[in-house]
């Protein structure tokens, strides 16, 4: 049976789709939108990632969803299951878990919570248990928006040489620590971009490929970027760049799940509510999402 290989391309950290009061698992809605996903031909989906609002969903629940996108994600493509926490022993736990419903990868955000858990001794130690034990590669995810710090170079550099280690994603945005992360990029360690507004830049510069949330808007739009950029195609690849930029600044950035799910809505996906405490956007905030998400959809008809 073929499996993914190398690790790269652009894909998806899909959703978790609610009923509408933001309590129950929708698989049917979560189901319809990866369908949609791997139809437009992204490289693979991550399950419980920040766009799916992973720190508000159970294990069970995490469960359901790895089943699900296994049905549906064909097994040439990857399936990354989120599995971070704060614990290193339930990370490790996750990750079995992940493993034995038919997740590929496990993507591990670095712990927060406590500021003692983010110093260099602390996340090695962390990352290189959840790697020794975890039955699938892991990769390293870091996105200081929600973390409040940036993985240090440092440390992915020694995580990088690691078997089970085979990459990392990046969703911090500068570009400077990036080519930091670069540094360490080797055949078995791949880095990927997690942030749409400098997608272009970090393909260029050697980032394998990217796990995007404005990709879950408009993958036609992105793939088309990140071909124009592995391509060294420079003018397409900016203005594609460019058309990206104010859903990745201004949904994904600032507006997060919430922002999100009211763009899928506009572009005929299935977004829904997102699960209190979050809160959906009121209307105003609506009618400027749509209005972007019409924008970037008039490029790709055009």
């Amino acid at each position: 049976m073929p499996t993914p290989t190398e690790l790269g391309g652009l894909m998806v950290p899909a959703v978790t789709n609610f009923d509408d009061r933001g309590e129950s698992l929708d698989v049917d809605a979560f189901s319809a939108n990866i369908r949609a996903y791997i139809k437009a031909g992204v490289s693979g989906i991550v399950v419980a990632g920040s766009s799916g609002e992973a720190p508000l969903l159970t294990d069970d629940e995490r469960a359901v969803l790895i089943e699900a996108a296994r049905g549906l994600v064909p097994t040439d493509r990857w399936l990354i299951a989120g599995v971070g926490a704060e614990s290193t022993r339930l990370t490790v736990e996750r990750a079995r878990d992940a493993a034995h419903r038919g997740a590929d990868a496990v993507l591990v955000v670095a712990p927060h919570y406590f500021p003692q858990t983010s110093v260099p001794d602390a996340l090695l130690a962390h990352y290189q248990r959840v790697a020794d034990e975890s039955p699938i590669p892991v990769l390293l995810y870091t996105i200081p928006q929600y973390m409040h710090f940036v993985l240090p170079p440092a440390v992915v550099s020694r995580l990088a040489l690691h078997a089970n280690v085979i990459g990392m994603k990046d969703s911090g945005g500068d570009a400077t620590v990036f080519s930091a992360y670069l540094a360490s990029q080797s055949p078995e360690f791949a880095v990927l971009t997690g942030h749409g507004g400098t997608f272009v830049s970090a393909v260029t510069a050697g980032a394998r490929g990217g796990i995007l949330g404005v990709a879950l808007i408009t993958p036609t739009l992105a793939l088309a970027a990140f071909e124009a950029a592995r391509s060294r195609r420079t003018a397409d690849a900016a203005a594609l760049q460019a058309q990206l930029l104010p859903l990745a600044r201004d949904v994904v950035g600032t507006l997060g799940p919430a922002g999100i799910k009211a763009a899928l809505d506009a572009a005929g996906l299935r977004g829904g509510r997102v699960r209190p405490p979050l809160l959906p956007l009121d209307e105003a905030r609506r009618r400027k999402v749509a209005a972007l998400v019409d924008a970037a959809l008039a490029v790709v008809a055009a």
